[in-house]
């Protein structure tokens, strides 16, 4: 039995369309983008995280 993990009870988590603040590209995050805040894709979050410039 293969498991999908990612969101709470089992259930696969949802995930939504958002253009990435630094390089501009569509990626997907597991939340509903607001509006007020800046998203990141995976590798510029990461870059963010790590204090690289």
């Amino acid at each position: 039995m293969g498991y999908q993990g990612g969101g709470f009870g089992g259930q696969p988590r949802e995930m939504h369309k958002a253009t990435c603040e630094d390089c501009k590209k569509e990626c997907e995050v597991p939340f509903k983008p607001s509006g007020n805040r800046p998203v990141y894709c995976k590798d510029c979050f990461s870059k963010r995280k790590d204090g690289g410039r």
